[in-house]
């Protein structure tokens, strides 16, 4: 079973950049299809971005596309989420998971997130 952790979280001011990383253990992230999800302070948990295993193809939600950037480094069996031109609606919590691609529905366990404050 993969244990993931999150990083990189912090309070950065509207405009800026963050860059997140998601760390596993007990797997590697080379063999799964892999997503990061967010939670908005009372509000349900969403799809943010996935990136599949087989091609490295990337999925990004509407809502943050031309701004976010998912990737992974296999080496460094290290996921990443390239945050830029930040907005307030962006704050949350925001977790890594395995993903079925496509339908964007996670699997397995979540970590403990990494909390994403964006001042206006």
């Amino acid at each position: 079973q993969v244990q993931l952790a999150e990083s990189g979280g912090g309070l950065v001011q509207a405009g800026g950049s963050l860059r997140l990383s998601c760390t596993a253990s007990g797997r590697t992230l080379s063999t799964y299809d892999m997503g990061w999800f967010r939670q908005a302070p009372g509000k349900e948990r969403k799809f943010v971005a996935a990136i599949r295993l087989s091609d490295g193809a990337t999925y990004h939600a509407v809502s943050v596309e031309g701004r976010f950037t998912i990737s992974k480094d296999n080496a460094k069996n290290t996921l990443y989420l390239q945050m830029n031109s930040l907005k307030p609606e962006d704050t949350g919590v925001y977790y890594c998971s395995r993903i079925i691609f496509g339908t964007w529905a996670p699997v397995g366990s979540w970590g403990q997130g990494t909390q994403v404050a964006v001042a206006s």
